[in-house]
Formats: C-alpha cells, sequence, structure tokens
C-alpha cells in the first residue's frame, strides 16, 4: 500500500524537481498528494492541505471541478489531439472565438502554443518577424523591466530580469535593454502609486527615444511582477506605455500569463488602464490549472503581415506537436464557462476585500516592510528592519521556514524569498482565508526568532 515515505523514496531515486535544490529533501521531504477537491489536497496519509497558491498559480476553481471534469470527459470521447497543421477541431476554435471576445479590443487573432514561457518566444518571435517582412530589419532588440520575469526558455529567460533565474545562463542569451521599473515598493513616503509609477515612466520614455529605431517591443507583466516577489504599480504606467509604443513605433506584448484570467480584480490587468497590447500572453489559469496550454492573441495588422504567396517565404515559422491540444481547449472553455456563468469578476471583489482584512494585522508587525494588494494577489514583506526595509541576508531562508510551517499546520504557501503572498483558487471561503493569514502569522512569528 502506498505512503507518503515510500512515495518519496521512488520519487528521490528517479525525478528531477523544477525550482528545487534536490539537496534539501534530505531534510524536508517530498509530500505526494494522493487527490484534490476544491481548495484542498491531501497525501498518502491523510493530511490535508490548503492549496493558498493555486498550485503555482494556476487552479482557479479548486481541484477535481465538476465542471471541468465533466467537459474533459466528454471531450475524451471524441477526439484527444490531432496535428494543427492542415486540420482543426471544433475546441479550438471555440475557444479563440471566446477569447477574441473577452480579451481588450483589436486582438482578433489566436496562436496556440503548450506554456506560458513558449507564449513568450512567440510573441518575441512574431513581433521581429513582422518588422523584418516589412523591411525593418534593423529592429531587433526589445525593452524590458527591471525584477520582470517572463519564463525560462532561452528567448523568455533574456527579456526578464530576475538575478536568480538569469544570471547562470548569460552567456547563452540576447542582449535586451533594461529600464527601471516602476514597482511601488521603492516610492518615497506619502508618495501615492499613481504619482511613482508616472514619475517612473519617464525613465521608460528616454529609453524608447533613445532606441526606439532598433527595438522590436517592450514586453511587460501588467500591474504585478509575480516572480519578483509580487512587486506591483499603478495602471497609470500602462496608459503611458502604450502610448509611447504608438509614438515610437514599437509593439507592446502584455504578459498576462500570471496576472490573466481575474487575478488583478478585472478578467485582464490591460483593462484597469482601457488599453489594448499588440499582443498578449495567456496561460495559467487558462485551462483552470488542468492541462499544460498558452495563448497569443494579436491584431489583424499582424496577422496580414504575414499572409502572402508561399513563394515569398513570409510564414511565421512556430510549432508545438501540441498545439490547439483538444483535451486542454476544451477545457478552456469549461473555465471561461464558469467565469460567465458564475459572475466571477464580481464575487472576487468581495473576496479581494476579504483577504485585505484577513491579513490587516500584518501592517503593523515589526518585521513586515509592506502589505500590498491587486486583485486576488495579496503579499506580505519580511524584513530585518521595518524602518530601514532592511531585508534578511537571503541565505537564512526566512521565508523558507514559514513554508515549513505551514506545511505543519495544513496550508500550502510557497514563498519567494522573504515574500509571503495569498494567492487563493477563487473558490475560497472567508474562513479558508481566516486560516491562511492565521497560520502565515504564526509561521512568521517563528521564522523572525531563528
Amino acid at each position: 500500500m502506498s505512503s507518503n515515505q515510500s512515495l518519496s523514496e521512488r520519487d528521490l531515486s528517479v525525478l528531477w524537481h523544477p525550482c528545487t535544490q534536490m539537496k534539501d529533501h534530505e531534510t524536508s521531504p517530498i509530500i505526494p498528494i494522493k487527490k484534490g477537491q476544491g481548495v484542498w489536497l491531501e497525501d498518502f496519509d491523510g493530511n490535508r492541505y490548503l492549496d493558498a497558491i493555486s498550485s503555482w498559480w494556476v487552479n482557479l476553481f479548486g481541484h477535481a471541478n465538476p465542471s471541468i471534469n465533466a467537459a474533459l470527459k466528454d471531450q475524451l470521447d471524441t477526439l484527444e489531439q490531432v496535428i494543427f497543421a492542415g486540420f482543426t477541431h471544433e475546441s479550438a476554435i471555440s475557444l479563440a472565438e471566446k477569447l477574441v471576445e473577452i480579451t481588450p479590443s483589436g486582438l482578433t487573432r489566436c496562436f496556440y502554443a503548450d506554456n506560458g514561457s513558449a507564449a513568450v518566444e512567440v510573441a518575441l518571435k512574431m513581433s521581429f518577424h513582422y518588422w523584418r517582412n516589412l523591411g525593418q530589419t534593423q529592429k531587433t532588440k526589445f525593452i524590458t523591466l527591471e525584477n520582470s520575469y517572463h519564463g525560462e526558455t532561452l528567448g523568455a529567460l533574456a527579456v526578464g530580469n530576475v538575478a536568480l533565474y538569469k544570471e547562470t545562463y548569460a552567456p547563452l542569451l540576447m542582449d535586451v535593454i533594461t529600464v527601471p521599473g516602476p514597482d511601488c515598493y521603492h516610492r518615497e513616503p506619502g508618495e501615492s502609486w499613481a504619482d511613482y509609477s508616472t514619475r517612473r515612466f519617464a525613465l521608460m520614455e528616454q529609453a524608447l527615444q533613445q532606441h526606439g529605431d532598433s527595438v522590436c517591443a517592450v514586453i511587460i507583466e501588467p500591474l504585478v511582477q509575480c516572480a519578483g516577489n509580487m512587486r506591483m504599480y499603478d495602471p497609470v504606467y500602462l496608459k503611458l506605455l502604450r502610448d509611447a509604443c504608438d509614438k515610437y513605433n514599437v509593439h507592446l506584448i502584455a504578459d498576462e500569463i500570471a496576472v490573466g484570467f481575474g487575478r488583478t480584480g478585472t478578467l485582464f490587468a490591460c483593462e484597469q488602464a482601457a488599453i489594448s497590447p499588440d499582443f498578449i500572453c495567456l496561460s495559467k489559469g487558462l485551462t483552470g490549472g488542468y492541462l499544460p496550454l498558452s495563448a497569443v492573441l494579436t491584431t489583424d495588422r499582424m496577422y496580414q503581415a504575414f499572409y502572402d504567396d508561399y513563394q515569398n517565404m513570409t510564414a511565421f515559422l512556430h510549432s508545438h506537436s501540441y498545439t490547439g491540444n483538444a483535451l486542454a481547449c476544451r477545457a478552456g472553455l469549461a473555465t471561461l464557462e464558469i467565469f460567465q456563468q458564475h459572475h466571477i469578476i464580481e464575487k472576487n471583489r468581495a473576496l479581494a476585500a476579504t483577504m485585505a482584512k484577513a491579513a490587516a494585522r500584518f501592517h503593523d508587525h515589526p518585521n513586515v516592510a509592506e502589505v500590498r494588494q491587486t486583485g486576488m494577489i495579496l503579499a506580505i514583506e519580511l524584513v530585518k528592519n521595518k524602518q530601514t526595509r532592511e531585508a534578511y541576508p537571503w541565505q537564512e531562508r526566512r521565508g523558507l521556514k514559514v513554508y515549513q510551517y505551514a506545511l505543519s499546520k495544513g496550508v500550502l504557501l510557497r514563498p519567494l524569498g522573504n515574500v509571503i503572498y495569498f494567492m487563493p483558487p477563487y473558490i475560497v471561503t472567508e474562513e479558508e482565508l481566516l486560516l491562511i493569514a492565521d497560520v502565515a502569522w504564526q509561521g512568521i512569528q517563528r521564522a523572525i526568532k531563528d
């Protein structure tokens, strides 16, 4: 009979896990999960864990969601996968139609890929290739923000700026132009998010003025730099950036892989600035956390730049064997139906207010520099000194201690360094949010004492 110990031993004999120093598991056991139900996960020894981070930000409506389950079972009986070159199927068409309908205006073409990093690669290549097809071969560069993260394939890694992810592979990466960002953690005392983000935009304006002729696109994570310690900024920055990209003839790529599908309080973060990017990259919550799928939505102008006689060799060059996978597309459709049928965005506003209330006590904690929130994302920045904002040395791994304590109390929190964040599924209850906050508080108390 399987147990946590037996499965952990089998795992460690053959597997290599992502974003993990495997030696840690000599002292911190792997947790084998037997089943999931709603916001709860259960291991083989009967322990339960509240999934407070949506299983790496993907699970929107709970594990074993009956609506998504039913859709997948139906799809499985008809078509699981077909080559997407020269063939198509109804689930892929219907999902693309729906995405065109709900994303910001002007995004009329959908290109499928397998995951978030792949979506970013598609957008980067498509932007570059667009300018090439138009004869503007001098446009080869990309502008990105400091502290940004866009994935870990080589192109996506190159346009990111989180040192932990990027420095090791630097010799393999293309050169990009990195601009200081609008991260409001660094604003002056009394300065509003909007004022700080506006002031910081001057640095982006300078970069576009100086390099616009050689730049294909600017790529950003709208409103929240998730892997960059959940740092946040004001929508005014997006509005200013959209105008500047138009002014300097540069594309705008919105990486909404983590912040899309209701995470920031609107269906897509770009809505809060009333802008439409030239590309929007989607993944994670797209299938409700069930299957890997990503989509890049772009404009008809982009599409027409590649639409030509074959002999002119202008077609876009990118493919994945599982492009437009039928099961994944059906999961995506079922997920979007839940949004529509259950008025999720409106409900999330109430949930976000409850989350803020649950975390209110952290504002006055002597080792918390900031509690920040955008919609259904709340982050607590743990520091050694509240007045100076001196950080704990990263080697002390204070956030890891919070994680380990939370697991012992039945809550899955996986901090980013010393930033503890809540990013739960949208079906979480008030009682469960209070449990998450209580366990985080207790975990922080223990982490700062060690």
